[in-house]
């Protein structure tokens, strides 16, 4: 059975849009929401007026208020997350200028990074087992601790939705980020700011790697190798991930 599409509210108004007008629209209010978003969090830096978190919030009142259904603004919109890749690339050029702390410390994060993506998967699967979510929800959670661009390769091998995949990311990103920083203040002792960085990236992904970068260029680095290296092992694990955790 496919499910049946989501409906708006009848009490909510509704204007006649034409196709090409929805979508200019859709386009329109992301660039300028994202935008106006950031900003306003530059002048007020408050957690609930991040952009990852106002922009989202906006838009699907917007979108609610125009009667622009999400399937309708995924397909005028979805060369967007396209530019995710490109970006996620973007995270590796400061490497270049650091490639002598990466040779000095290569060995401690590739073994951070394959011990926080193993704990990361099989906790998140036994977790949502043990909650008793059905198996579309947990294929979703399996690869939240990486990053959009990888994780979205990650779920078609395992047969998992991908915009649930993209909704767990994101909050994953979020939550990381800001308990992230919380532990690290409740961590006197932990110095390195590699580690700072490397647990940013592991934790956070792409918000992480933001958050450090803020910290500085050694953190912002460290979390940007992480971020990748554990994406690219996400991907080449999920076919076996797929066929040992949900085969």
């Amino acid at each position: 059975m496919t499910a049946a599409p989501a409906t708006l509210p009848s009490s909510l108004p509704r204007w006649p849009l034409s196709h090409g007008s929805a979508a200019l629209l859709s386009l329109l209010l992301t660039l300028l929401c994202y935008y106006l978003n950031k900003r306003l969090y530059q002048r007020h830096p408050h957690t609930v007026l991040m952009p990852i978190i106002g922009t989202p919030l906006v838009l699907v009142a917007a979108l609610l208020l125009l009667g622009i259904g999400y399937d309708d603004y995924r397909t005028h919109t979805h060369w967007l997350v396209w530019l995710l890749g490109p970006t996620t690339v973007a995270f590796a050029l400061p490497l270049y200028d650091y490639r002598q702390m990466v040779r000095k410390h290569w060995m401690s994060i590739l073994a951070g990074v394959l011990v926080a993506s193993t704990v990361s998967i099989l906790t998140s699967v036994w977790l949502a087992r043990w909650l008793g979510l059905s198996p579309l929800l947990q294929k979703g959670l399996a690869m939240r601790s990486v990053t959009t661009p990888f994780a979205v390769e990650a779920e078609r091998a395992i047969g998992g939705p991908l915009d649930l995949a993209a909704l767990f990311v994101l909050l994953t990103g979020v939550t990381g980020m800001l308990i992230g920083g919380l532990v690290l203040r409740l961590l006197p002792r932990l110095r390195s700011r590699v580690a700072a960085g490397a647990m940013l990236g592991g934790s956070a992904h792409g918000s992480g790697v933001a958050k450090a970068q803020m910290a500085g260029p050694k953190q912002g680095v460290a979390a940007s190798l992480v971020m990748m290296i554990a994406g690219a092992l996400n991907v080449l694990a999920a076919p076996w991930v797929g066929a040992w955790v949900f085969g």
